[in-house]
């Protein structure tokens, strides 16, 4: 670019290349049909411009019908006439499963170290010792339930090679 405002990339050359860009495609043809729509449009914003609207009554107006009648249903909805019996009630859920006593072990740690760092005046221990005995106990109660998870589908669960619908 020059910053000279005379120069070929200033504002007369840019008007320039422009009009002449226009006048190729008004040669081509494009935009022919273009001045006949900009005069409808002229006429109808100055009808409406020389009338005002008249104020609609709020008790007579009609309601506002929608811009299309694809997004409408052909009849509205009549919600008094459902009835209890048509709705989808979902199946109760499985039982949980029995708690393996490895599992019950991991959440009496994690217990004992929650206790530990909320009251250890209870049992009559310092806070300086009580605190990193529970945090051993939290952190040994959360690493015996993480390794003692599950790798993989339950036993009794059969062969599956992963499809899923």
């Amino acid at each position: 670019m020059n910053p000279r405002p005379g120069g070929p990339d200033g504002p007369e050359d840019v008007d320039a290349a422009f009009a002449e860009i226009v006048a190729d495609l008004e040669r081509e043809g494009l935009g022919a049909g273009l001045t006949e729509d900009t005069a409808d449009i002229t006429d109808i914003s100055e009808a409406l411009a020389a009338e005002p609207p008249p104020s609609p009554d709020p008790e007579s107006a009609p309601a506002p019908k929608p811009a299309s009648d694809w997004r409408t249903a052909d009849v509205d909805w009549d919600w008094a006439s459902a009835s209890e019996e048509e709705h989808y009630v979902p199946p109760d859920p499985p039982p949980l499963p029995r708690l393996r006593a490895s599992t019950i072990f991991g959440l009496v740690l994690i217990l004992i170290g929650i206790f530990l760092l909320a009251a250890p005046a209870l049992i009559g221990l310092a806070a300086r010792i009580a605190t990193p005995l529970a945090l051993i106990a939290l952190a040994a109660g959360i690493g015996w339930l993480v390794l003692r998870m599950r790798q993989g589908p339950p036993p009794d669960s059969g062969w599956d090679d992963g499809a899923q619908l």
